[in-house]
């Protein structure tokens, strides 16, 4: 993977978890935290981490603009990388998945298009449905596209392996692609060539501070969270998908399509899974989304992807890579533990024999 040798396809997934310091600053308690989930040669994509003041849509959750925020996630990076680790750290702007209480100055959030989004955003006072952006004028995009510049610079500070562009989940770079939520006229809407504009020029900022092979991008083609829906997913993220394999990219990153009991997805739209993208890119890629040990072996085993990324499971077991090399037992999640909090439920869980081992 770029200038990286994985000795497993075991990837720790980039996981919200809002257990941040004041001021949005990486802790000591993240620190063992990423620690515990390391393994030789193993990948951690770190959570999203905003790239702007203006970015946040889950309180806690930790930045990457300022020096204080370099500092900690330097603890954070030396924990991975004392044990043999890699660490990308996953670059991110939520876009119209926000509310004025987690703006500066208790603005309106900002997206492609003045189009709400179902759903809630997590402000220090708790849950609170997303607000109504306000349309983003085309003289503020470079101020944006620069703040993805400047986090890929202050994560390299930091002493990341690499970063990722969080184009997935319906965020702003999702929301700029896909056309039920960018209305524009200008040269960031209408024909797809337009709407992945953002993206790609985000994508190349990036490079443009870590050179290929170092920089990630993750999609989520057939996620409708945060309200989001594409006339044309095939061909919008087909595109996407050419125009990323030209990049050098370090990987592609995708989301499948995932069924919720028993709810399929858009029935409409045919799923765009990570099977249909691999014809087209032709670099690493990883899969994400509910797999378990035979559902992983089965897609590496058909080829669709080089990687699988898991969440849930890594939270809840810190020797995921272990636990699934030796077809072990896994431990149980805590789902009420996973946003916010203390130490329970995110650097308690046991490793295999019940100890909790220290970074």
């Amino acid at each position: 993977m770029g200038p990286f040798t994985m000795e497993h396809r075991v990837v720790m997934a980039p996981l919200t978890r809002m257990r941040s310091s004041e001021g949005n600053v990486p802790n000591e308690m993240m620190a063992e935290y990423y620690g515990q989930r390391t393994t030789q040669g193993g990948l951690i994509i770190a959570e999203a981490t905003p790239v702007s003041p203006y970015g946040f849509g889950y309180a806690g959750s930790p930045g990457i603009f300022t020096q204080a925020q370099v500092d900690g996630w330097r603890k954070v990076v030396k924990a991975v990388h004392d044990k043999g680790g890699f660490i990308f750290l996953q670059l991110w702007h939520v876009g119209r998945q926000s509310h004025p209480l987690l703006q500066p100055g208790n603005v309106d959030p900002v997206a492609p298009s003045a189009i709400q989004a179902e759903g809630d955003a997590y402000a220090q006072t708790g849950p609170v449905a997303f607000g109504m952006p306000r349309a983003l004028e085309l003289a503020e995009i470079p101020g944006i596209v620069e703040s993805f510049r400047q986090g890929a610079e202050l994560a390299k500070e930091a002493g990341f392996d690499g970063v990722e562009i969080h184009g997935a989940n319906g965020y702003l770079p999702d929301q700029f692609l896909q056309d039920g939520t960018n209305k524009r006229t200008d040269a960031y809407g209408g024909p797809i060539e337009n709407r992945a504009r953002f993206l790609l020029e985000i994508t190349h900022a990036a490079i443009s501070v870590w050179g290929q092979g170092r920089v990630g991008v993750r999609l989520s083609p057939s996620s409708s969270y945060g309200s989001m829906h594409d006339s044309n997913p095939r061909a919008t993220f087909g595109y996407v998908a050419k125009q990323l394999d030209a990049l050098g990219l370090a990987y592609l990153h995708v989301v499948e399509p995932r069924v919720k009991g028993n709810e399929t997805i858009d029935e409409d739209a045919e799923p765009v899974a990570v099977q249909y993208l691999r014809t087209l890119f032709k670099g690493p890629m990883i899969a994400a989304g509910g797999f378990h040990l035979l559902s992983a072996e089965a897609l590496l085993a058909r080829g669709d992807a080089d990687m699988v990324a898991f969440g849930r499971a890594f939270i809840a077991n810190p020797d995921l890579p272990r636990r699934l090399r030796d077809d072990l037992p896994l431990n149980a999640y805590d789902r009420d533990t996973f946003y916010g909090g203390n130490a329970q439920g995110y650097t308690d869980y046991p490793f295999v024999g019940g100890q909790i081992a220290m970074a």
